[in-house]
């Protein structure tokens, strides 16, 4: 339902925009965000948009640094990384909640009720 796109490998200091599109068989009333896992580490909510009223939650790390975005028209969301870092390097991954929903001070991921498959972003010289 959820098709993810967009990784790849940079260099620290460069950028990605990673791309969400849910399946139009999805309903439309929805949150979307991203999580990443890195190697060996837990996985962790990255950003999100609400359903409600498209605020938008940032993990403290990369506040400031990454934008998301969607298009509704499109159901299409967006992840811009920006001065990316070797410790952003993980498998990101795209979710979705349906209904009314949006994050306060973190993003559980129970809350999160679709998920796509992962794409790979490395940052590495």
């Amino acid at each position: 339902q959820l098709q993810a796109s967009g990784g790849g490998s940079v260099q620290p200091g460069g950028s990605l925009r990673l791309s969400c599109t849910v399946s139009q068989f999805t309903p439309d009333f929805y949150a979307i965000g991203w999580f990443r896992q890195a190697p060996g580490k837990e996985r962790e909510g990255v950003s999100s948009i609400s359903s409600v009223d498209d605020s938008k939650y940032y993990l403290d790390s990369v506040a400031g640094r990454f934008t998301i975005s969607r298009d509704k028209n499109e159901r299409t969301a967006y992840l811009q990384m920006n001065s990316l870092k070797p410790e952003d390097t993980a498998e990101y991954y795209c979710v979705i909640a349906l209904g009314p929903y949006y994050d306060n001070g973190n993003m559980p991921a129970r809350a999160y009720d679709v998920w796509g498959q992962g794409t790979l972003v490395t940052v590495s010289s």
